[in-house]
This record gives structure tokens, sequence and C-alpha cells, in this order.
């Protein structure tokens, strides 16, 4: 997520983590002790450059920049997206936040192609042995209406997907 926003342009780390606050939604708070951990990796590997500005008070802030090799990086991550970042929905929707930046359409329709391979193999949050348990089959309301949702969910965003590639 970084690296997507930064690809936006320069920032400051407090503007990074307020859009990945907003990404993740509001129940997953960033600290300080995650991000800028983070992006001192990412300045150790070449990705991120740091530059120093002039802060409030006597403390200085930093603006970060993506360098050429990091948005090599970002790119190629985005283009290789597979496994988690395919299955998981909250690591593909940030992979589906930045997957414009890739330049070629195929391989932006690629990533989509895997993601609804994903979802259309038969599958549940509940099973029985190896079998997905189909929400017709759960007594629960509850269990029910989560996989009557994910259902809904998950025909719309295959319907988008399909929509896509066939653009």
């Amino acid at each position: 997520m970084v690296l997507g926003f930064l690809a936006e342009g320069r920032q400051h780390g407090y503007e990074l983590r307020r859009k990945i606050e907003q990404l993740h939604g509001h129940t997953r708070r960033i600290s300080d002790g995650t991000l800028y951990p983070a992006i001192d990796r990412l300045e150790r590997n070449g990705y991120v450059a740091k530059e120093a500005a002039p802060g409030r008070g006597r403390a200085g802030r930093h603006t970060l920049t993506l360098t050429d090799v990091g948005r090599r990086h970002l790119l190629d991550v985005l283009r290789a997206a597979d496994g988690h970042d395919i299955t998981d929905a909250t690591r593909f929707f940030v992979v589906l936040t930045f997957l414009s930046l890739l330049p070629d359409r195929a391989d932006q329709h690629a990533v989509l192609r895997r993601r609804l391979t994903f979802l259309e193999t038969p599958a549940s949050f509940f099973y029985d042995g190896n079998r997905p348990i189909r929400a017709e089959e759960v007594v629960d309301p509850y269990r029910r209406g989560l996989l009557l949702t994910a259902r809904a969910t998950s025909a719309a965003e295959k319907a988008w997907i399909r929509e896509e590639i066939d653009s």
C-alpha cells in the first residue's frame, strides 16, 4: 500500500497512514510502530526515498517519494499477484486499488482472471468434511445470512470482472 500510494505522488508518513487506514477501514488502525519500520525497510531496499522537510516546532518531517526501483517493484508485485493476494478479499482489494498502475491491460486482466478462477471455485465459510455447505443447508439465520451475503457479493464481483475483461 505504501508503494501504491506513493505512486500517486510524494507524501508525508501521516498522509500515508490516513490513506492506508481509509483503505483498510476504520477497524484497522495503523500505528507508527507498524508504518515507520515498513517505510524504513522500503527505503533500505531502495524503493522509497526520504527527503527532509521543515516541520512544526523543532521536529522535522520527511517527505517520501517512490523511486524508479520502487515503481518497478510495485509493478512486478501487482503483475504477479497470486495466492493470498487473490484469495484473501482484503489483500485483493489492495491489489485492485492499484491495478490500474499496470500499463498493460493484458497484465491487469491476467490478475482479474486469477481472481475469477478463485471466485468460481465452490467454497464456503462452513464445511461438512471437504464439502462446502450452502446457505440453504444452514439452519442458523446468522450463518445463513453470512453465506447469502457472501454469495451476492461474489456474484457481483464475478459479473464486474467478466465485464471488465470483455471491455
